[in-house]
């Protein structure tokens, strides 16, 4: 839910910053590239993948939260499926804790392996899982290798498992085709393909950097299934355990009814709600008839109601915000959601880039679509002007944020922008009342946002790792 507890500091410094891309890929200004999400321990330890080369070779790097220092790395023979924009390299946190109470890390490694590991010890066993069998993968190592390849984030489950995507590319003894698997440190896994569970041979992968989203209270896993590309897709609701099929629905565009775009560019994954009502984001059909800012398209928990949409859904995956961070808000939701709200120059839109907090189950006739959409609590336009649009008065940086996280304590969102800047955006006065500048606004790519036990605040800009610290007076 992209919450956060820990005490945050004002946005006064830049601490430290670390590399998370050696070999960055630019196009002019633009960097072409979605970075994985950082993990913080309880201990106060940042685990950050580290890409070496342009397209291959990653790390994965364990720095001290305080200075930034390197506790330790480990080399990762993952290989990044077919792709355009630079997909992400996923570790993540496991629910289950070492014997001495230390989080353990599972990362992703060639082949469609999982390897776990304290993330705490600077020297430690590795323990790796093959969701089909380590004896397969190892009677034909390079067959797999260069075949079974891990498409989306890891998701922890949890009762000590991850959950995630893997597409096939090309033939493995196995037989194997794209689909979703879980997998434990012990090798406990099962398996499923996309087109099984799509009930549609065409919807045969999985969506690229679409994470698989879980919920606690049901055992349910949620997972963007597509033809490829720019294709069409199916929002699938799975036993979390077997991966059977409980439910599913064809993403559809909500103006026109045409098959959504469910694109291999952007890092949107579904998002279950407090209340049990999924999210998730596509593009709009045709393109670009909204402006290039898709949909948030949003769902009963059993997938059977489709409910009112988001007037954005592009690359984003919206964070929940309790109601109660919000004081102002006297509407009938226990939770709103924090969205991307571009409005693209060069797509027909005004280039006056927003972000907005929405009510899920409030609507308003939305101006620029003209249909019913999720009503804008507030939304809050980008401070600085874009020089790539003159022609577009008005036109500011875009937010360039995928996942923005909730500081409750502060009642805000802080959040990345185009112009180099981590803002804060204050939930109270709706005002940016707080900024660092990161960089002069070049290489930007669609990052998240993240706070750690100590109240370090983390953007990404420009394939670097940012630590945000200052004061802590109220």
């Amino acid at each position: 839910m992209a919450w956060s507890t820990a005490y945050t500091p004002h946005l006064q410094r830049i601490d430290w910053t670390a590399t998370l891309d050696q070999t960055p890929r630019y196009f002019g200004n633009s960097l072409l590239s979605h970075y994985g999400s950082i993990c913080c321990t309880r201990r106060n330890t940042v685990i950050t993948p580290v890409k070496l080369n342009l397209d291959s070779d990653f790390e994965v790097r364990a720095l001290d939260g305080a200075t930034g220092t390197l506790h330790w790395k480990v080399t990762t023979d993952y290989v990044m499926p077919a792709h355009n924009w630079t997909p992400m390299m996923n570790p993540c946190l496991m629910s289950t804790l070492t014997s001495t109470g230390h989080d353990i890390v599972a990362y992703p490694l060639g082949g469609g392996r999982v390897a776990f590991r304290d993330a705490e010890a600077k020297s430690a066993n590795v323990t790796v899982a093959t969701f089909y069998g380590d004896a397969v993968y190892k009677a034909d190592p390079a067959a797999y290798a260069s075949s079974v390849k891990i498409c989306t984030p890891l998701t922890p489950t949890a009762n000590g498992a991850v959950v995630f995507g893997f597409r096939v590319e090309g033939s493995n003894p196995a037989q194997l085709r794209s689909g979703i698997a879980r997998v434990d440190m012990k090798g406990n896994a099962t398996y499923a393909f996309a087109d099984d569970l799509s009930g549609d041979p065409a919807v045969n992968t999985v969506k690229l950097n679409g994470a698989p989203a879980l919920t606690v209270w049901s055992n349910e896993m949620y997972v963007v299934l597509s033809t490829g590309g720019f294709g069409r897709g199916v929002l699938a609701r799975l036993n979390a355990t077997t991966l059977a099929v409980k439910s599913r629905v064809a993403l559809k565009d909500p103006k026109s009814g045409n098959d959504a775009i469910v694109d291999d560019f952007g890092t949107s994954s579904p998002v279950v709600g407090p209340d049990g009502d999924v999210f998730v984001g596509v593009l709009e059909n045709p393109f670009p008839s909204n402006h290039d800012r898709g949909w948030m398209l949003h769902f009963s928990g059993d997938l059977s109601t489709s409910k009112v949409p988001g007037a954005f859904g592009w690359d984003d995956t919206p964070s929940i915000v309790p109601r109660w961070v919000v004081p102002s808000y006297h509407g009938p939701s226990n939770y709103l959601l924090l969205s991307k709200y571009n409005n693209y120059a060069g797509v027909g839109g005004d280039g006056k880039n927003k972000i907005a907090l929405l009510d899920p189950h409030v609507s308003f006739n939305e101006p620029i679509s003209g249909i019913q959409t999720m009503d804008e609590v507030a939304t809050i336009v980008g401070p600085t002007p874009d020089e790539e649009h003159p022609e577009v008065p008005g036109a500011v940086r875009e937010w360039c944020v995928n996942s923005a996280v909730v500081d409750i304590r502060r009642h805000s969102v802080i959040l990345n922008c185009e112009d180099g800047v981590l803002y804060r955006w204050d939930l109270r006065t709706f005002a940016l009342s707080e900024s660092v500048r990161l960089n002069d606004g070049i290489g930007e790519a669609y990052t998240a946002t993240v706070i750690g036990p100590d109240g370090h605040v983390y953007g990404v800009s420009n394939a670097t790792l940012f630590a945000v610290g200052g004061s802590f007076t109220p």
